[in-house]
């Protein structure tokens, strides 16, 4: 028999049926589901995608906010060996159109109304697209009378039916289950034209969780049962996936779902995780909030704290150059900053008990990571991409190198080609291509097996990968000289007062950047100074915001050389947005749209 992510989950369901497995809350209480309650929730949805003529290699769509439902569909669909697609929550009309057509799903789990009115809304563009399962009735249920539409409920009651007539209908499919089998498509962010699935087999999926999970990839000791998790972050992000549904099949790591990406802070306080993951925009998110926090507290505890921040960076500054390793002198100093301001800074942020953190998916300013570290949080970032099954490199406990991605896992082959500089992986862990697209397959992997992963870098300090920026994002300026934009943006971002930075200067004589201001921690600022203001635009057009973020690019600009430093930027009139097609469903910012959409902004600093 195959192992699969299911057989692992009934595995847990037989041997440990009441320990939880994941939690969820509801009208504010947490509700535990055990290992067997999850069990007969999957082997229902698996009865009930037979009963609705699912066969091998037919997909299956999810579209929802995290919750035990989407991992319901998941692994049911993975039982009867279909393939599971994943749809951002925040994809708008247009993009599920294209991701509903072009994997030809034939089913569509939907979350609430708004996701059902998209998928209703493009039905002629999707001829594959069969049944359409509501999890939320409020809006639906009475006024809708597509005949594709079914009710969570009946879609279990479906495969209740379906189990009493044909009990093992689902075993047998699962035990027929090959490692070859493509068990989910990952749709890539679309950065540069429209997203392509990447096809991921039980093959690749199973390398991974023996690289991350159980061998210890990430955490030493490898995560248990005894661990805690929070999902938040979408789980159609193979990272996502990684840590809320592999971790918690295969170690049994106990998942809490947040109530929502603006609850997160609140359920990250309840939980108190020991193993988070994050992608760069939250550790930035939680830093510039607690800044904004300090500003806000009492002289006393202001000057307490800054106190206590200023030695966590001196204890930052000794974990850097010791790979992460305290010595005497920074035990003791952690020791009295844990009783008169770490614990309870900790405690607030909701990782008190956290034992493991990872920042990945995109490139992170490495001050940010410090600060993690001085306050006692394990900090580690980590690389892998949809291709390679987020299977690359990590920083490990006790080798942490700042500013690099870490090391290749055991059984990564990792090059960098000599000519392009571009990081180059090979591993069991591949995928099998992006469906149906050959030519784009061809593209990145090679016929040996090396898959090219678009981003350049090179080894640092004996082993160790640092990323310089994305092939495609590089700059050569009109004298000539490449520039990587994204460790200058990093440097920016780095600051609480700024959220996006997008440096431009291909083929021009300098470079200039596009500025969006953090809303929050600008807002506190104005008003801690009165200055007054109505609407985010208002705000960054005050002579002193400029004269703000102009002393944090002058500072950044101190750090690079002179051809890699902003001479001049313009303030983004607007967030960025994933709906108006500025940034992709992963927070991404999509450079070409910028400079198509902002091209006046950007001629405007090369022209006065």
């Amino acid at each position: 028999m195959t192992v699969t992510i299911v057989t692992r989950v009934r595995e847990r369901a037989l041997s440990a049926p009441t320990a939880v497995a994941m939690r969820r809350k509801d009208l504010g209480i947490w509700q535990e589901i055990g290992w067997a309650g999850y069990w007969e929730q999957v082997e229902l949805v698996a009865h009930a995608l037979l009963a609705l003529g699912v066969e091998p290699g037919d997909r299956v769509a999810v579209h929802s906010e995290n919750r035990p439902e989407w991992l319901y569909a998941d692994l049911g669909t993975v039982a009867v060996r279909g393939i599971t697609v994943g749809l951002y929550p925040t994809n708008p009309p247009a993009e599920v159109a294209y991701l509903l057509a072009d994997s030809g799903a034939k089913i569509l789990v939907a979350e609430d109304q708004e996701q059902v009115d998209k998928a209703l809304a493009v039905l002629d563009e999707c001829p594959e697209l069969r049944h359409i399962v509501y999890l939320e009735p409020r809006g639906i249920r009475g006024r809708y009378t597509d005949p594709r539409l079914m009710s969570w409920p009946e879609l279990l009651e479906l495969g209740a039916g379906h189990r009493s007539r044909h009990p093992g209908a689902v075993a047998a499919r699962m035990d027929a289950a090959t490692p070859g089998d493509v068990m989910t498509l990952i749709y890539t962010s679309g950065t540069t034209g429209p997203p392509k699935g990447v096809m991921l087999t039980v093959r690749n999926v199973e390398f991974a969780v023996k690289t991350l999970v159980t061998g210890g990839g990430f955490t030493s000791p490898p995560p248990s049962d005894r661990d805690l998790a929070v999902s938040y972050l979408p789980l159609c992000h193979v990272a996502e996936r990684a840590f809320t549904v592999w971790f918690n099949a295969a170690s049994g790591v106990q998942v809490n779902f947040a109530e929502s990406i603006d609850t997160v802070q609140a359920n990250l306080r309840e939980v108190q995780p020991t193993i988070l993951f994050g992608v760069p925009r939250i550790w930035e998110k939680v830093l510039a909030q607690v800044d904004i926090r300090r500003a806000a507290a009492t002289p006393v505890k202001r000057a307490t704290t800054r106190f206590w921040l200023r030695v966590a960076d001196r204890i930052g500054d000794t974990l850097v150059r010791t790979g992460g390793r305290h010595t005497t002198r920074t035990r003791l100093m952690y020791g009295l900053g844990w009783v008169f301001c770490y614990r309870a800074l900790r405690e607030r942020l909701g990782m008190r008990r956290v034992r493991y953190a990872a920042s990945g998916a995109a490139p992170i300013a490495p001050d940010v990571l410090k600060f993690y570290m001085g306050i006692g949080v394990p900090m580690h970032e980590v690389y892998g991409m949809s291709e390679n099954t987020a299977v690359a490199t990590a920083n490990r406990p006790g080798r942490v190198r700042l500013g690099t991605v870490g090391e290749p896992h055991p059984g990564v082959e990792l090059r960098i080609d000599e000519l392009t500089g571009e990081i180059l992986t090979r591993h069991p862990g591949t995928f099998a291509g992006y469906w149906g697209n050959p030519r784009a397959t061809a593209d990145v992997l090679e016929p040996d097996g090396w898959l090219h992963t678009g981003d350049v870098g090179e080894f640092v300090d004996g082993g160790h990968v640092r990323i310089t920026d994305r092939m495609k994002d590089i700059l050569i300026t009109a004298g000539g000289k490449n520039v990587a934009p994204s460790q200058i943006e990093n440097a920016l971002k780095a600051s609480p007062y700024l959220k996006e930075a997008v440096v431009v200067g291909d083929q021009r004589p300098y470079l200039v950047a596009l500025i969006g201001i953090e809303p929050d921690t600008v807002g506190e600022w104005a008003r801690r100074r009165g200055i007054t203001y109505t609407t985010y635009r208002d705000l960054s057009e005050k002579p002193e915001t400029r004269e703000l973020v102009r002393g944090i690019v002058d500072e950044v600009n101190e750090r690079f050389a002179r051809v890699e430093q902003v001479k001049r930027f313009a303030f983004l009139p607007k967030e960025l947005d994933h709906e108006d097609g500025e940034l992709t469903a992963t927070q991404k910012v999509k450079r070409a749209a910028i400079a198509k959409l902002f091209e006046d902004l950007v001629e405007g600093m090369y022209t006065r």
